[in-house]
């Protein structure tokens, strides 16, 4: 998504919901994020999990030695024991290997999926061991620049979502949708309204 997008997109969201509007002048339009496609980007969500970013960096560093070239073959034929040394848990390992299989075997392919609809995107991600619907969702929105997808399993969502909504307390997951519900078509770019409100709401 553009800053040319994201700005018709705030100006739509405005429009449709005034607890957009009141909150847009004191924050600004949220600036655009991507991720690159492919088979590399489920691998280095599989090494983030759970961890800081400066840790899942470091360990990213190290895979990156060992395997300079991140593709499936690669990490199937690779020695789990080079992955554990490099950080990995063998948890992620089983993860990153189960992910490489699946892809050599025909069952997963992270190039089709830009030809899926955003369910179908979602079921096939959420396929594989170890990515669930926030995964995927996340996928959609960063990586296959999805505009209408609402990640609402991820907490600072729902903390921005319940602030912005001046509620007692964070919604849960169900209710979070519930509450963008009106946001369509553009609810990927409420999401990201949503995480730049949360880092930089005014007092």
């Amino acid at each position: 998504m553009t800053p040319d997008t994201i700005a018709q997109a705030m100006r739509e969201l405005a429009q449709a919901d005034p607890d957009i509007a009141r909150a847009l002048p004191g924050v600004g339009a949220p600036p655009p994020r991507q991720r690159d496609r492919g088979f590399s980007t489920f691998f280095s969500t599989i090494v983030s999990q759970q961890l800081s970013v400066e840790a899942a960096r470091a360990i990213m560093g190290r895979v990156n030695t060992v395997l300079p070239e991140l593709h499936a073959r690669a990490v199937s034929e690779i020695e789990g024991q080079a992955l554990r040394d490099a950080g990995l848990s063998w948890r992620k390992i089983g993860y990153a290997k189960g992910l490489a299989d699946a892809e050599l075997a025909g069952t997963f392919s992270a190039d089709d999926l830009e030809h899926l609809s955003d369910e179908e995107v979602v079921a096939a991600i959420t396929a594989l061991k170890g990515f669930g619907r926030w995964s995927a969702e996340i996928y959609l929105m960063f990586s296959l620049g999805r505009p209408d997808v609402f990640p609402a399993d991820d907490l600072a969502l729902r903390v921005a979502l319940g602030r912005l909504k001046r509620l007692d307390d964070k919604p849960t997951p169900a209710r979070a949708r519930q509450l963008v519900e009106h946001w369509a078509p553009w609810r990927s770019v409420g999401a990201l309204f949503l995480w730049h409100y949360y880092r930089g709401e005014p007092l």
